[in-house]
């Protein structure tokens, strides 16, 4: 169940708004950057993008022992604008794509969880959107 609280984070990343779209929305780049560390591994993304459609992506440690399934429903889909959705623990999240001078600026809420503290749980998020930043630019 969805705690009160919400955490924000962004991240500018140095490439064009289609292809942040592309690589943000699209299984097989999904699975190279939807990590929070590098002993993580991502090895299936479902995404049915439209309102109404479900995603779903595996997430597991590289030895196997620790894994879940990050999942959800989309709510609102505005292509390269933004996305939010509910995820299956009813908690929810918005996630915005604005242009600015030539990069693409991703902006992140989301409700926490009441399992874990909410710094960890905001250097997680923070630590996938990196990886994606990342994985992004390195292919730009």
């Amino acid at each position: 169940m969805a705690s009160e609280g919400k955490i924000e984070i962004e991240s500018k990343i140095n490439a064009k708004l289609d292809q942040v779209w592309e690589y943000w929305t699209k299984p097989e780049h999904i699975t190279k950057w939807n990590k929070a560390s590098e002993d993580w591994l991502c090895p299936n993304a479902e995404n049915d993008l439209k309102e109404g459609g479900k995603f779903k992506y595996r997430m597991e440690s590289e030895d196997g022992k620790v894994g879940f399934d990050f999942a959800g429903t989309y709510k609102v889909v505005k292509e390269k604008e933004k996305l939010t959705y509910e995820l299956e623990d009813g908690r929810n999240a918005e996630v915005t794509f604005s242009e600015e001078d030539g990069s693409v600026m991703i902006k992140e809420t989301l409700d926490t969880e009441d399992e874990n503290p909410v710094l960890q749980q905001e250097q997680g998020w923070k630590s996938i959107l990196e990886s994606f930043k990342t994985y992004t630019e390195e292919q730009s």
